[in-house]
């Protein structure tokens, strides 16, 4: 089933979005094309997200902080895979020394926070995985992948002066003083297939070409399935680049030998 798409406008968005994505309207700036997520598969959602300015700085909570900060909502954790950057485009994630609560709510009142993150320069390839708590923002010029958690948390803790509500308290209360774990950011080759993310709420892989026995059975359940290259047939249904579809295993799929695809299952 191809999933329902959905463009979401942003201030931080583009009035033009690369192929295979339509110009949007006139005067509107797309930051999010999103994939409403399957009765199947609630837990999982799949964006694009396209940037011309820095996003805020902000942070997700866990599943046990939503909860215990009485959120409708889950936690969120998430994963962002860099597909296309302008030069000298950058994401911020983690801090470069400790700090603490005292010195994280300070620094988001002055706006220094921004400096104390890493800005990471990026390219087609990078690859980040980011945990719940952790402090990140998305810089200007990039175009990524996310897959996460369905959930609308986002606690922001500074947003450049923009006329944006923040979330200081609950944002430094689940707030990571702390760098990125070097393990969770990697360069992702261009071809080939490769694992993304293994964590405790979704696994996925980028898939060159038809995929061998041992990650089909992986995937013998519910699934969902983002071409990247090539046209993909899901139970019967032609899918292509900048769509997603649900699958209720691998085995439902019959691949492009020479496509590209992302293919994610919950943990």
């Amino acid at each position: 089933m191809k999933l329902t798409t959905r463009s979401v406008e942003k201030p931080w968005g583009r009035a033009v979005l690369p192929a295979p994505f339509q110009a949007p309207d006139a005067g509107a700036r797309i930051g999010e094309i999103w994939f409403v997520p399957p009765p199947e598969l609630p837990s999982l959602l799949v964006k694009y997200i396209f940037t011309s300015e820095k996003l805020s700085v902000q942070v997700h909570p866990s599943d046990a902080q939503a909860a215990a900060m009485g959120e409708s909502d889950g936690g969120k954790e998430e994963c962002w895979l860099v597909i296309d950057a302008e030069p000298g485009a950058t994401l911020g994630v983690g801090f470069r020394e400790t700090v603490d609560a005292e010195t994280l709510r300070a620094a988001a009142l002055d706006g220094s926070i921004e400096n104390m993150l890493v800005w990471h320069p990026v390219q087609a390839g990078d690859f980040f995985y980011i945990p719940a708590g952790t402090v990140h923002a998305i810089g200007a010029g990039v175009s990524l992948i996310e897959i996460q958690q369905n959930s609308d948390i986002t606690y922001r803790l500074y947003d450049y002066g923009r006329p944006r509500e923040l979330h200081l308290d609950r944002g430094v209360a689940v707030g990571r003083g702390v760098p990125l774990d070097p393990a969770l950011r990697r360069v992702i080759p261009a071809e080939g297939t490769v694992e993304l993310a293994s964590g405790p709420y979704f696994t996925a892989h980028r898939v060159d070409g038809v995929p061998d026995a041992v990650l089909a059975d992986a995937y013998a359940g519910p699934c969902l399935v983002v071409p990247r290259r090539g046209e993909m047939l899901v139970d019967g249904d032609v899918v292509r680049p900048g769509e997603c579809a649900s699958a209720p295993g691998m085995g439902a799929v019959r691949f492009d030998p020479a496509g590209q695809v992302i293919v994610i299952r919950p943990a």
